[in-house]
């Protein structure tokens, strides 16, 4: 059995992004580098929404050899590079020789939760999801999702897009707390599953 872990960098209010979906409000520092690869060490699948997977891909790929980039950076790009990646979009289309393009999969938003059931079920490393709301957000309400990471961050941006759309109560376990090594999020971590 493999584990659905979907990791959040939120405001104080609970905003995953701010009004118009700006996300630099957010304090992504040198903490959250660190928590990010100790993830992506973790897994073995990537599970992102199209707009997400379309950041990353236009991103990553080039830092995993940029000199001007840090060790950590290029790690990371590197762990991205060997990843599975699952993206949930009823739109995209993944060109051939694009990059990621043989290590991606598509699958409509209507076939998402089938399809986290069957990675859940399998072996290897975490199933992990980064940003991409939109596409986490009814596999939670599902109960599909195992583990919720909230990143805290000192800011409060008063509007925004909600950590969680949409009026249904999700319960959700404490596993723990602590505040990130040279950094001002908090983790929060939660069992999601009941």
């Amino acid at each position: 059995m493999r584990t659905l872990v979907v990791t959040a960098i939120t405001s104080l209010d609970g905003f995953v992004a701010g009004p118009g979906g700006e996300l630099m409000g957010m304090p992504f520092d040198e903490g959250f580098n660190v928590y990010a690869l100790e993830r992506i060490r973790a897994a073995g699948t990537l599970l992102a929404g199209r707009q997400t997977y379309e950041e990353f891909r236009s991103y990553w790929p080039a830092v995993a050899d940029d000199p001007a980039q840090d060790e950590r950076q290029r790690e990371i790009a590197r762990e991205h590079d060997r990843l599975e990646k699952v993206v949930v979009s009823d739109s995209l289309v993944i060109e051939p020789g694009a990059p990621w393009a043989d290590i991606t999969r598509v699958v409509p938003r209507a076939d998402a939760p089938a399809t986290v059931a069957e990675l859940t079920a399998g072996d290897g490393g975490d199933v992990l999801a980064f940003g991409s709301f939109r596409a986490w957000n009814p596999l939670l309400v599902a109960g599909l999702v195992d583990e919720l990471h909230v990143l805290v961050g000192p800011a409060l941006l008063g509007a925004g897009m909600p950590l969680l759309a949409g009026p249904t109560r999700v319960p959700l376990r404490l596993l723990g707390t602590r505040q990130l090594a040279d950094s001002s999020l908090v983790l929060h971590r939660y069992a999601a599953r009941a």
